[in-house]
């Protein structure tokens, strides 16, 4: 399971874990369970560009379909393809199943640290 503290989160719920000039994005442990069980799940192309606060796919649930926004200006470079055969993944293990793998950031919004999320999450609730 991925170390949580190494991670970024957005106000949007999506979790953002850099390795280096790359970085992947996720949907957080609170994001996946206010959906429910996911059933299907649509992701970018490589090589798309993908913009700060716009979609970079979505999420289908048995409860309704939601967009993920992408916490980045970037480029994906690897979409993960596992997804689309086991959304369910997501609900499992949300801090593994990443969507993409982005490069060339250029842009990032204001993201926070696990505590800060945490607090921003108690008060949405």
């Amino acid at each position: 399971m991925a170390n949580t503290n190494e991670l970024k989160y957005s106000k949007s719920h999506e979790w953002v874990r850099y390795e280096g000039d790359e970085a992947y994005i996720g949907i957080t442990d609170f994001a996946q369970s206010s959906m429910g069980d996911l059933v299907f799940v649509n992701l970018p192309e490589v090589d798309d560009e993908i913009e700060v606060g716009e979609a970079l796919g979505d999420i289908e649930s048995v409860k309704a379909v939601e967009d993920v926004l992408s916490p980045v200006s970037a480029t994906v470079l690897e979409v993960n393809e596992e997804l689309l055969d086991a959304p369910e993944a997501i609900n499992e293990h949300p801090y593994d199943a990443w969507f993409v793998r982005v490069g060339n950031i250029t842009e990032t919004e204001e993201l926070l640290d696990e505590e800060a999320y945490d607090k921003f999450v108690e008060e949405e609730a």
